[in-house]
């Protein structure tokens, strides 16, 4: 019997939240190709579950401070499938800022310590923006 362990598991979570948005990211070099779209949504939706574990995944879709982003991204979703690929990134997008807006600087000060990317992130004018932001929300 194999047996797989929990870090095994988030390391798989990880790579196929990157592998969601790199075919979202395709599909929309792809001249917004639904196909790309929606495989991308899944794989990110799979690899967010993955990582962080089912049951926090349905407790942070379904907070109250949550339900807006969950509902745009859940429609945003439903019309890439339905063939409105555009329109529905554009939801997407809405909704993805939302649920995701407390996590910005947790992910500026990560790209912050990569060796390219940190540099444009160290930058006065990109840490002045993060220090503003601190401690504010989207509006919902």
């Amino acid at each position: 019997m194999i047996s797989v362990e929990a870090s095994d598991v988030k390391k798989i979570g990880l790579g196929l939240t990157g592998c969601g948005v790199l075919f979202t990211l395709m599909g929309i070099l792809f001249l917004f190709d639904k196909g790309y779209i929606a495989i991308g949504n899944i794989l990110f939706i799979s690899g967010v579950t993955l990582t962080i574990g089912v049951k926090s995944t349905v407790q942070f879709f379904t907070k109250c401070k949550n339900f807006k982003g969950s509902i745009s991204y859940g429609v945003g979703f439903l019309l890439v499938l339905l063939g409105w690929p555009m329109i529905g990134m554009i939801v997407e997008t809405y909704g993805f800022i939302i649920l995701f807006s407390g996590f910005w600087l947790t992910i500026a000060a990560f790209l912050q310590r990569l060796p390219i990317v940190g540099l444009i992130f160290r930058q006065p004018v990109v840490t002045s923006f993060f220090e503003k932001s601190r401690g504010k929300r989207v509006p919902v």
